[in-house]
C-alpha cells in the first residue's frame, strides 16, 4: 500500500516585509504572520503590501493585533484583508481563567459575524516545559472553540512571584518567549480539539522534528526560533534566519514522513 502523505502545516511569525514574505514562500512556507503593534497606528502599508504579496503566492496572511478595540479591529481587518486573524492575549491568571475571557469570546463572535470570510486563531496559554498546569487548559479551549478556526499553543511563562500578566514579553499577551511550553499539555489539547491545534512557544529547527511526533499537531509555528542573533546571540525581532527556516522546513518534511509510514 502506498503511503499516505501527512501534512503539517508550517506557520512562520514576524514577517513585516514583502521580501521576507517571498523568501519564505519560495521554501513552502504556508501561514506567514505579521504583528499590527500598535493601536494608534495600526495602518502600515508596508505590512499591506506584505499580505497582498502572501495572497498573490497562495499562501495564507495571518495578522496578530496588540490591542483588543472591537471598532479599530473592524477597521484594520477591513484594511487588511487577511486570511487569519490571531489573537493572543494572556488569558490566564493566578487563579486560572483570566476573568477578561467573556470579553475576547465577545470580540471574537463579532469578527466572525462582520468578517466571515477571515479565520480566526486564538492563542492558548500552556506553562513553560518544567511547570506544572496553570488553570484548566482544555475548559478554556472549551470556552473559545465555538468562535474560533485554530488553536494554537504557546508558552505562558509563570514565576514564583508576581503577575503573570507581568511577566510576558509583551506585557498582556503571550508568545515570543523562546522557550517551550508543555508538551504532554499540548498533546492532550490536540488530541481533544475539534479544531486544528498549531504548536508553538521555542519551536525551532532543532526541536520541531520531536514536538510533532510527541504532540501529533496539525501545524507548528516558529518565531524566536528561526529569527536571527545579534552579536550576543539574542534573537532579534522582525528578522529570520533563512538558513534556519530551510532547516525548519527539512526537519517539518522529516517529521511528515514518519507519520505517513504509521498510516501506512
Amino acid at each position: 500500500m502506498d503511503a499516505v502523505m501527512h501534512k503539517i502545516t508550517v506557520q512562520i511569525y514576524e514577517i513585516q516585509t514583502p521580501s521576507e514574505a517571498e523568501k519564505l514562500i519560495r521554501l513552502g512556507v504556508d501561514h506567514i504572520g505579521s504583528v499590527v503593534e500598535s493601536l494608534g497606528s495600526w495602518k502600515v502599508p508596508l505590512i499591506l503590501d506584505t499580505v497582498r504579496t502572501i495572497h498573490g503566492a497562495g499562501a495564507k496572511s495571518s495578522l496578530i493585533p496588540l490591542f483588543d478595540d472591537l471598532d479599530t479591529l473592524s477597521f484594520m481587518l477591513d484594511y487588511y484583508r487577511p486570511d487569519i486573524v490571531h489573537f493572543c492575549e494572556a488569558i490566564t491568571h493566578e487563579n486560572g481563567i483570566c476573568e477578561n475571557c467573556a470579553k475576547f469570546v465577545s470580540i471574537q463572535k463579532s469578527i466572525k459575524r462582520r468578517f466571515p470570510e477571515i479565520e480566526i486563531m486564538r492563542s492558548i496559554p500552556i506553562c513553560q516545559s518544567d511547570m506544572p498546569e496553570q488553570g484548566d487548559t482544555l475548559g478554556m479551549a472549551r470556552i473559545f472553540e465555538p468562535v474560533s478556526d485554530y488553536f494554537l499553543t504557546d508558552t505562558l511563562l509563570v514565576k514564583t512571584s508576581g503577575s503573570i500578566v507581568d511577566h510576558q514579553p509583551v506585557q498582556g499577551f503571550v508568545g515570543i518567549t523562546g522557550q517551550t511550553c508543555n508538551w504532554d499539555i499540548a498533546a492532550k489539547l490536540a488530541k481533544s480539539s475539534q479544531i486544528p491545534v498549531i504548536l508553538a512557544g521555542g519551536i525551532s529547527p532543532d526541536n520541531v522534528f520531536d514536538g510533532i511526533l510527541k504532540v501529533l499537531p496539525a501545524g507548528v509555528d516558529s518565531c524566536t526560533g528561526t529569527n536571527a542573533m545579534d552579536t550576543k546571540g539574542r534573537s532579534i525581532r522582525f528578522k529570520k534566519d533563512f538558513e534556519k527556516v530551510k532547516r525548519f522546513m527539512d526537519e517539518v518534511h522529516r517529521a511528515e514522513q514518519v507519520l505517513s509510514q504509521s498510516l501506512i
